[in-house]
């Protein structure tokens, strides 16, 4: 029978770039791939698909001894699009130039993926006391939204982990923390009329832009006075607007605006409480600039949310994993959010760090890459891991 199992991490590597598995596309092409390979080392897994989409899924694979809580890996499959990006090498073909692998994924983050999955396979010729696992997910580029029908999946099936290792990009540092994010949706209502009678009809644009100003105001204050966290680009939590879209022509009062904007919070502070601040603002805005008192206020809809992530330096699994890592090796917050927030929401007394290869400074962009000496580095690291899941 042919052998299906890449002899290499960077072998598999080129294999999983290949697939152009970018969010709210198919990735199942991609997971019946790592099924074949880990089935080849006698590794049984199982799939957890979107329930309205079986084409893209997830999958989890666990090897050695069952009922021990043990170490999980966890990367997500799917990639940002490459549509108007100026590559200078196919973004779905690996390309090997000066050290470096460039793909799309190479570092975000299919370079952990092919290093996790030749772990199980070596693991799986060990004599394991406790078990790695492997939780593969889709769509987490779009906030974290596949994984969640995999850790239902998990629920009440297997012991909490020992570690959980999100293998997002960090050069091989270990994260320990990420904020928190919740996205919203706020629809503003007004009255559509003749831009010359303007002032007799509610202007949608104008509760819009109410809006935004008291975000920003809360903004300032959490900026001034808010908790801090340090080891994060920035240390506060952050109030955004990234889309605003409203008005049909300039000579029609609008009617409607849409705002999207998004909290991305400290562990110390809440979304939700976050959230009320800026509607008390607004609520004084509106009612001191006696604005028409039967304006109604914006009909506000999270569309998205994953908790923040924050386990302490001085616990046990970093000690595990600064001994897996070159001596010097430091802990670093990640200014972006991972699934780790979720894993750890679904197993409380697990701890979760974030490891992985490659940079988050090149990933989405034109020529990702990822050092061959990163690949190498992690490599490295699992192979410890392995040696410590024997002990």
């Amino acid at each position: 029978m042919e052998n299906k199992t890449p002899s290499t991490s960077v072998s598999l590597l080129e294999t999983l770039v290949s697939f152009a598995s970018v969010s709210l596309t198919p990735n199942i092409g991609l997971i019946h791939k790592v099924q074949e390979i880990l089935a080849e080392a006698g590794i049984a897994s199982t799939l957890a698909p979107d329930p309205e989409d079986p084409t893209r899924s997830n999958l989890f694979a666990t090897v050695g001894p069952e009922g021990v809580p043990g170490v999980l890996l966890s990367g997500h499959t799917d990639v940002v699009p490459v549509e108007g990006q100026p590559w200078t090498s196919p973004p779905f073909e690996a390309t090997h130039r000066d050290g470096r692998i460039y793909g799309r994924g190479t570092s975000d983050m299919k370079g952990f993926v092919a290093c996790a999955i030749m772990a199980m396979v070596a693991a799986a010729k060990r004599p394991l006391k406790r078990p790695l696992q492997l939780a593969l997910s889709f769509d987490e580029e779009i906030g974290c939204v596949g994984v969640r029908h995999l850790l239902r999946r998990l629920e009440g099936s297997l012991p909490a982990p020992y570690l959980c290792i999100v293998g997002e990009p960090t050069l091989m540092r270990i994260g320990t923390g990420h904020k928190g994010k919740a996205a919203y949706r706020a629809v503003c209502c007004g009255q559509a009329g003749h831009s010359g009678l303007a002032p007799r009809f509610f202007n949608a644009i104008h509760m819009a832009s109410d809006l935004v100003a008291s975000m920003r105001d809360v903004q300032r204050e959490l900026a001034e006075s808010g908790p801090r966290e340090e080891g994060y680009g920035v240390p506060y939590t952050t109030v955004h607007a990234g889309v605003i879209k409203g008005g049909r022509a300039l000579n029609i009062v609008p009617s409607e605006c849409e705002v999207s904007f998004e909290i991305r919070n400290v562990s110390e502070d809440k979304p939700e409480a976050i959230l009320q601040r800026i509607l008390e603002r607004l609520t004084a805005r509106v009612q001191n600039e006696a604005l028409d008192p039967a304006a109604p206020l914006p009909e506000i809809q999270m569309t998205n949310s994953y908790p923040s992530l924050n386990t302490r330096e001085d616990s046990p699994a970093v000690d595990l994993l600064v001994s897996l890592l070159p001596p010097g090796t430091p802990c670093t917050k990640v200014d972006y959010g991972s699934e780790g927030g979720l894993f750890k929401q679904s197993w409380n007394e697990t701890p979760v760090l974030i490891c992985g290869p490659g940079s988050i400074e090149v990933a989405h962009k034109a020529d990702e890459y990822v050092e061959l000496t990163q690949i190498e580095a992690c490599d490295r690291m699992l192979a410890g891991l392995v040696d410590f899941l024997c002990k």
